[in-house]
């Protein structure tokens, strides 16, 4: 049975608009990461090999250690002005961020303000992504119903994961082929431009409504009567009741927490280790592409067995998984540090990753 069985048009046209926007939205965002071996030595300064290696952690982190702040600011305006409002602002970001890459003038232009400028990009990037992605997924949660809601809000990852994969197909391209660089830049951000506009056919959830309008209900009811009685309105308080336990809260901050920081060891962890053994740019990209692949599968794969098995018991087994993996690897790599060796290590970390 398929899983969008049973969903009405407008269902489904809601989740294609927001699997594109996603697709889009981690194409934008994972094209500098990719390119990070190219586009670091254009931006910054030329730097000693201990140096370099922090520039490649940044070009990773500088997409990620904003995101709770964009949380923050776009969980807001998703509950205060609408999820439909937070996830066309949120590719409109990105697609403005691409625009200023794409036309940035290089460090030995400008100096240094080519690298505060392409930070501040990628600053402005992270904070997007977070808030495009996770309401995205609030959109579709309060649009579908467990237990198919479990498959369809993991077609959001599947999304962002091939919008990786072109992103890594687009820089081997570009490494390789001898393709200018801004163009990739210009095609993500006429393509944001366009989710962006396509994105202005979705409808507000009705779930984000019928609170809404409580909100006013209950505000209307204050300002008629200063004097109300509790039990006149507590149908309407109960509504509006957070009843989430902190320990709850942080349990999730912690869980989204974890695969940035697979994502890192999987795909920049290894590059300098791989230029040291003599693999150039591009095969270090084109290897990357194929890991995406895999990752990819790996997930298509979560996402059948979600019809089976409860989402949080997957997380557990693949968290125990991986916990056994990161204790392992010391001793693996201490041993040896070949290049098939580290492929297998990569592919490993994708497949088990949170």
């Amino acid at each position: 049975m398929s899983i969008f069985s049973g969903l009405k048009h407008e269902q489904k046209e809601a989740i294609g608009l927001l699997q594109i926007g996603t697709f889009l939205e981690y194409f934008d965002l994972m094209l500098y990461v990719h390119m990070a071996v190219l586009l670091n030595e254009l931006f910054f300064p030329k730097t000693d090999p201990h140096t370099e290696k922090l520039l490649y952690a940044f070009a990773f982190c500088s997409a990620y250690v904003l995101r709770p702040f964009g949380a923050l600011i776009f969980g807001y305006i998703g509950d205060n002005i609408g999820r439909k409002t937070t996830v066309i602002i949120t590719t409109m970001m990105m697609s403005c961020s691409c625009i200023i890459m794409a036309t940035l003038p290089t460090y030995a232009q400008i100096g240094i303000l080519a690298s505060w400028a392409i930070t501040i990009c990628r600053v402005l990037q992270g904070i997007s992504s977070m808030g495009e992605i996770m309401g995205a997924e609030i959109y579709l949660t309060e649009m579908t119903k467990p237990p198919q809601s479990y498959q369809i809000v993991s077609l959001i990852s599947c999304s962002a994961r091939l919008g990786t994969m072109a992103a890594l197909g687009v820089a081997t391209a570009v490494l390789t082929l001898g393709i200018e660089w801004r163009t990739a830049f210009w095609v993500g951000a006429a393509i944001a431009v366009v989710g962006s506009v396509a994105r202005t056919r979705l409808r507000e959830t009705p779930e984000f409504l019928y609170h809404k309008n409580n909100k006013k209900a209950a505000a209307a009811l204050k300002k008629i009567n200063s004097n109300i009685n509790e039990d006149d309105s507590s149908h309407l308080k109960s509504d509006l009741k957070n009843n989430v336990p902190f320990k709850t809260i942080l349990a999730y901050f912690l869980i989204s927490s974890g695969p940035p920081a697979c994502l890192y060891f999987s795909y920049m962890y290894f590059v300098p280790l791989l230029k040291s053994n003599g693999l150039s740019s591009e095969l270090i990209v084109q290897q990357n592409f194929f890991i995406s692949i895999a990752e990819f599968l790996a997930l298509a794969v979560i996402i059948y067995l979600s019809k089976k098995i409860e989402p949080l018991k997957i997380l557990k087994y693949r968290s125990s998984l991986y916990l056994l993996f990161v204790i392992l690897f010391p001793l693996v790599i201490e041993q040896t540090q070949g290049n098939y060796i580290i492929l297998i290590i990569q592919l490993l970390s994708v497949v088990l990753t949170l």
